[in-house]
């Protein structure tokens, strides 16, 4: 199936599709169909503060994919830090990254390329084995990095329009106790004579002192209509 049919299935905006894990699933098993002689995928996805997902086209894999991230030490950690392409021809005669060689020979793996694509401080990996020595040598230059390159885009974007709902919903919320806020200023406002954006300063002030949400302080000044509260109200108008 040619890249750009493989591309096609990243268009799915659901909010299932775009979790990372899914993502990455999907770029392994598109990357995997679309190489000859690849034997299996893997991909990660690196940024920085954040946990690192993983996902492969065989649970085999997994083991070879964790040790790299365990000791940094591996195709993958070399790829994110030089930001170019980390092949190995043939594991049987290479000396590196021993570790994940005995795991990737015991498995039957004996060639490997590892791909990085960087977008906006986030960083997508692509693995791809082969049980044939030599087998992975054109894979860079395959359509696996237009698929690559894609996918990173698409996680930049999923990253992006989680951090647009979430400040929605920090919104909505902000919005739902707007009212409740109004309500308790009016009732400060009585009690204390004072203008409303002095009240709203001793809810925030109340809210900041204890440790609680200025919504939850609102609710509680209006429950009980600022009866009992007009000298704690009064201590903390200046």
């Amino acid at each position: 199936m040619p890249a750009r049919d493989h591309v096609g299935h990243w268009g799915d905006e659901s909010a299932e599709a775009a979790l990372p894990g899914r993502r990455l699933s999907a770029l392994a098993e598109q990357a995997l169909r679309c190489t000859a002689d690849c034997c299996g995928a893997g991909s990660t996805v690196a940024e920085a503060g954040a946990d690192r997902p993983a996902a492969v086209t065989h649970p085999d894999l997994a083991a070879l994919v964790a040790v790299q991230l365990r000791s940094g030490d591996g195709p993958i950690p070399a790829a994110l830090e030089r930001g170019e392409p980390v092949d190995s021809a043939d594991l049987l005669h290479d000396e590196r990254w021993p570790q994940y060689r005995a795991l990737a020979l015991d498995s039957g793996v004996r060639s490997s390329v590892t791909l990085p694509f960087r977008r906006s401080g986030l960083t997508v990996t692509l693995s791809l084995y082969s049980f044939r020595p030599g087998a992975l040598e054109d894979a860079p230059h395959g359509p696996v990095h237009a698929l690559g390159e894609f996918a990173a885009s698409c996680l930049v974007r999923d990253r992006s329009y989680r951090a647009a709902l979430t400040e929605l919903d920090h919104l909505g919320a902000a919005l739902r106790s707007r009212p409740v806020v109004d309500q308790a200023c009016g009732i400060v406002m009585h009690v204390l004579g004072c203008d409303a954006d002095a009240a709203f300063g001793v809810l925030r002030r109340i809210s900041q002192g204890t440790n609680r949400k200025l919504a939850d302080v609102a609710s509680g000044v209006v429950s009980r209509r600022g009866r009992g509260l007009e000298r704690d109200l009064a201590a903390l108008l200046n």
